[in-house]
């Protein structure tokens, strides 16, 4: 199994020299902010988590720069939304991250709070010889029946009288999906789903499905790996993975009609009507939003973890974290091609912190 683990260790560049040195450190970092906070000493504090793939590299940016200045090692193993909600649940981590959010009913079940703590967007990636990023456009409907196996050349009738100005070569598509159980996926088919009657019949949503055709990769880092390596080959990632690796996106026609490309703009479009507010547990689905400018697969990442916790000092670092993400973070998170969670929902993450998340009793957050 293709696994990526990031782990932030005290040796990393960066984080050498004597005392002096590592707490000058800590009140600076690589990535200017606005404002630098002061933060408390979390040296020795260790936190595991895992999950997601999608937002694995801006964990990875936050990790190692919040280490730079408290001290903290996060050890964030990218390994797909399945295995972090396993993991959570099995309680092998102090914190699970999952972009297939979890039903109220589910969260409270296993006694489990999550929230939001990036947005981005889901891209179809292309490798196709003389097409660039942007050039060729796809719907909805077309996306479902090439994943469906319906649409089997490249320079098929449905996709040429999309793109009259484009020279479609006559190569057969070759279909790569996610192996893995995946939040990812749960966005693309989620999208899929609400768009085409055939693809919710025969197949529908879910962070693992039963795909018609195509290969599968693990995790969107396998995804990338395997659409560099077959021409023809077209795949779904996270945008930050396409935009580094140099893969090829699409524009995708949203609700209002328009032919859209990925990019931060156009997934805060599709954000702007999310009513967070009345979303139970957080749970919300970004795909398919209404708006002239919105990418239509959109999605949020959650972390999850236990309202009751065992270790004061450890839940308290781990939220500190996430603040410091939140407040802090947000310069990188663009810098990557994310979204950062609006101001007023982190108010409202950080106020059911404060009301769900205790050690025996106590209240972990102030």
């Amino acid at each position: 199994m293709f696994v990526l683990v990031f782990t932030l260790m005290a040796g990393a560049a960066g984080c050498q020299g004597d005392k002096t040195n590592q707490t000058q450190d800590r009140t600076s970092t690589e990535n200017t902010q606005d404002t630098q906070p002061t933060v408390d000493d979390w040296s020795g504090v260790n936190l595991g988590g895992a999950g997601a793939t999608f937002p694995a590299p801006i964990y990875t940016k936050w990790a190692y720069s919040y280490e730079e200045q408290a001290g903290l090692k996060v050890n964030y193993q990218s390994l797909g939304s399945g295995a972090g909600i396993a993991q959570i649940q099995a309680k092998t981590v102090d914190f699970g991250a999952s972009d297939a959010p979890l039903e109220l009913s589910e969260l409270d079940a296993s006694g489990l709070i999550q929230f939001p703590m990036i947005i981005g967007g889901v891209v179809p990636v292309l490798n196709l010889p003389g097409i660039t990023s942007g050039q060729l456009k796809l719907t909805g409907e077309l996306l479902a029946n090439i994943f469906l196996g319906t649409v089997t050349k490249w320079n098929d009738p449905s996709i040429a009288v999309l793109n009259p100005d484009v020279t479609l070569p006559d190569l057969p598509i070759v279909v790569v999906h996610r192996a893995d159980g995946s939040g990812t996926t749960w966005i693309f088919t989620s999208y899929l789903d609400k768009i085409s009657l055939q693809w919710h019949d025969r197949v529908g949503a879910g962070k693992s499905v039963e795909w018609p055709v195509g290969n599968g990769g693990q995790g969107n880092e396998g995804v990338s790996s395997y659409m560099q390596q077959l021409q023809g080959s077209i795949g779904y990632v996270e945008f930050a993975y396409a935009v580094q690796n140099n893969i090829v996106y699409a524009q995708v026609q949203n609700q209002a009609g328009n032919f859209v490309s990925p990019s931060i703009d156009t997934f805060q479009a599709a954000t702007a009507n999310a009513d967070w507010a009345n979303a139970p547990g957080y749970y919300m689905v970004l795909v398919d939003q209404p708006g002239d400018q919105s990418w239509p697969i959109t999605g949020a990442s959650f972390i999850i973890v236990y309202k009751q916790q065992d270790d004061p000092t450890k839940s308290r670092a781990m939220l500190s974290f996430f603040d410091w993400c939140y407040k802090y973070g947000q310069q990188m998170a663009t810098e990557m091609d994310y979204v950062p969670v609006p101001e007023s929902v982190v108010a409202m993450v950080e106020n059911s912190w404060r009301e769900n998340i205790t050690v025996t009793g106590e209240k972990v957050w102030q």
